[in-house]
């Protein structure tokens, strides 16, 4: 009883995860034709802002494609992974930061400027906090697992020349 109900709950996020698939790809498509529009929009606005438009709705599509990616991975893997979570995070403050520069002429000489680059900062030690987060897992996942025979003694092991406990 225990292993149908078990199979039935996994089909079910099976499905899910799927539909999360077809909207996030649905989603990506949207943008991408956004981003096709707004830059055939090129000659009518100024160069400056149509680029910063585009260059924002590129990297939702980046994020939007992680993210596509993480839900890929959670089905292959049947566990949540947490990298492609710290590169959308490093991906989204990277978008605003741009957004944010774009318009930070705009502030110069009122009082939106000093919160736009207090923001800025924060944004940017957000990027250095994912991205060591995202070293440390990485260096994590190199690691041998406890027990496998893969650390530091396993050599002595093999070769008899192991030290003896004291």
């Amino acid at each position: 009883m225990r292993e149908w109900a078990e199979e039935i709950i996994e089909k079910a996020e099976n499905v899910v995860y799927l539909a999360v698939a077809v909207v996030l790809l649905v989603v990506a498509a949207v943008v991408l034709g956004a981003t096709v529009w707004k830059f055939g929009a090129l000659s009518d606005d100024g160069t400056v802002s149509v680029a910063a438009e585009v260059l924002d709705l590129l990297l939702l599509v980046f994020i939007v494609v992680e993210l596509l990616y993480a839900v890929r991975t959670t089905l292959a893997e049947r566990e949540l992974v947490a990298e492609p979570f710290l590169v959308v995070g490093i991906i989204a403050s990277i978008k605003e930061i741009v957004v944010l520069s774009v318009k930070a002429p705009d502030y110069v000489g009122t009082d939106h400027i000093e919160d736009t680059l207090w923001l800025i900062g924060v944004l940017t030690a957000t990027i250095g906090v994912l991205a060591a987060a995202s070293l440390l897992l990485r260096r994590k996942e190199r690691e041998p697992a406890e027990g496998d025979g893969g650390g530091p003694d396993a050599a002595h092991e093999r070769d008899g020349t192991a030290p003896s406990p004291s």
